[in-house]
C-alpha cells in the first residue's frame, strides 16, 4: 500500500461517515510513525499534515499489544470473508460500485458487536453527532516526486513508462499521480497527461508526443544529409539556395545530389555543381549532365558506386582543414614579445 493510498483512505472514509473522528489509532506502520522510543514518537509529516487538516488526534497503539487493536483485525477478517470471498469483478470501477452497494446494506444491517439490539447503521447513526466537522477545503491528495527523463522521452512511474515531449530529455520533472491520471510537471507546468496504469512494465504513449519525435528524427536527417553533402561539395550550399528560391523540392534535390557524391566523388561533384550554378540551373540533372560531359571528354567508362561499410564511410569522410593562419599570428606575437 502506497502512502498516498494510505491518507486517501482516511479522507474517503470521512467523506462517507461525513465528518472526522476525533481520536485514529494506528499500528506502528511507517505511513504513521517514522521512529519510536518509548513514549517519544516521531510521526509522519504527511500524517500530521492530515490530522491537522481534519483536527484528529493520530494516536498509536503500544507495540507488541495486539488486544489494542483486535477489533481492526477482526473488521478486516470480515471484509475479506464476507465481501472478497468468492466475489467477481471487471475493473477497479466495477469493484468500487459493489462495495459500495454492500457497505450501505448487507454490512449496515448486520448485528453491531457491542450490542445485538442495535445494527451497525443504527449504532453510527447514533454516533454521528459526536463526529467532527469536515473542513470547507478538500485534503490534497495525489503522489508526487521528482523523476528523471533519459535519452528516451519517457518517465517511469509506479513501473510503468509513460511518453513526455521529446524536448525534455536529460531533464528532471515531478509527477503528480492520483487513482485516475498521471500528470507530468515542469515546473509549475503540466508537459504530459495520461491514464493511469495499474499493470506493470507497461508503455503508456501520447500519439502527439511520438509525432512531433518522428517530425524532429526526420528534419534531423535531413539536416545531416546537408551537412555531409556541404562538407564534401561547398557549392552544394549555394545550389540548394538557389533551388530553394525556385521552389524546388529540397528534400530530393538533396537525395540525388548524395547519389552522385558516393558515385562520382567529392571532387568531381564541386566542379559539376559550380558548372550547374554557372549555367544558373540549380537542379540535380545539371550536375548529372556536367559530369557525364567530363566523363565523356576524357574516355572514362561509367563510374559504378561503391557501396561501403558506415564505419568505412565515416573514416573516409572529408575534412576541411584549418586555416594555418592563426598559427603565423601566433608565432608573429611570440617573436614580437
Amino acid at each position: 500500500m502506497s502512502r498516498d493510498s494510505f491518507l486517501r483512505g482516511h479522507v474517503e472514509a470521512f467523506a462517507a461517515f461525513n465528518g472526522s473522528s476525533r481520536v485514529v489509532l494506528y499500528d506502528n506502520l511507517k505511513s504513521a510513525v517514522l521512529e519510536r522510543q518509548g513514549d517519544a514518537i516521531r510521526f509522519n509529516p504527511e500524517l500530521l499534515a492530515l490530522a491537522s487538516h481534519y483536527r484528529f488526534e493520530p494516536r498509536p497503539v503500544a507495540v507488541a499489544r495486539g488486544n489494542e487493536k483486535g477489533r481492526v483485525e477482526r473488521a478486516i477478517r470480515y471484509v475479506r470473508d464476507s465481501f472478497f470471498a468468492a466475489r467477481s469483478f471487471t475493473d477497479l470501477a466495477d469493484l468500487n460500485v459493489q462495495a459500495r452497494a454492500w457497505t450501505d446494506g448487507t454490512s449496515a444491517d448486520r448485528r453491531w458487536p457491542e450490542d445485538n439490539r442495535l445494527s451497525v447503521r443504527q449504532a453510527f447513526e447514533a454516533e454521528a453527532a459526536s463526529l467532527l466537522a469536515l473542513p470547507q477545503q478538500d485534503f490534497a491528495l495525489g503522489e508526487r516526486l521528482p523523476v528523471s527523463v533519459g535519452k528516451t522521452p519517457y518517465v517511469r512511474f509506479d513501473l510503468n513508462d509513460y511518453s513526455v515531449p521529446h524536448t525534455h530529455v536529460r531533464r528532471t520533472l515531478t509527477v503528480l499521480a492520483d487513482e485516475q491520471w498521471v500528470r507530468i510537471l515542469d515546473g509549475a507546468t503540466e508537459v504530459a497527461r495520461h491514464p493511469r496504469c495499474w499493470d506493470g512494465h507497461a508503455q503508456i504513449e501520447d500519439p502527439a508526443h511520438v509525432q512531433r519525435l518522428v517530425e524532429r528524427k526526420r528534419a534531423a536527417r535531413v539536416h545531416r544529409a546537408c551537412d555531409r553533402l556541404s562538407a564534401a561539395a561547398p557549392a552544394s550550399a549555394t545550389l540548394l539556395e538557389r533551388a530553394g528560391a525556385r521552389g524546388h523540392n529540397l528534400g530530393s534535390i538533396t537525395a540525388a545530389l548524395l547519389r552522385l557524391l558516393e558515385r562520382w566523388g567529392a571532387a568531381a561533384l564541386q566542379v559539376a555543381i559550380l558548372d550547374a550554378i554557372e549555367r544558373d540551373v540549380p537542379h540535380p540533372n545539371a550536375v548529372r549532365l556536367a559530369l557525364e560531359r567530363v566523363r565523356e571528354a576524357a574516355g572514362q567508362p561509367p563510374p559504378v558506386a561503391l557501396v561501403l561499410p558506415e564505419h568505412v564511410v565515416k573514416r573516409d569522410a572529408p575534412v576541411r582543414s584549418h586555416d594555418l593562419g592563426s598559427y603565423d599570428r601566433d608565432d608573429k606575437d611570440k617573436t614580437d614579445e
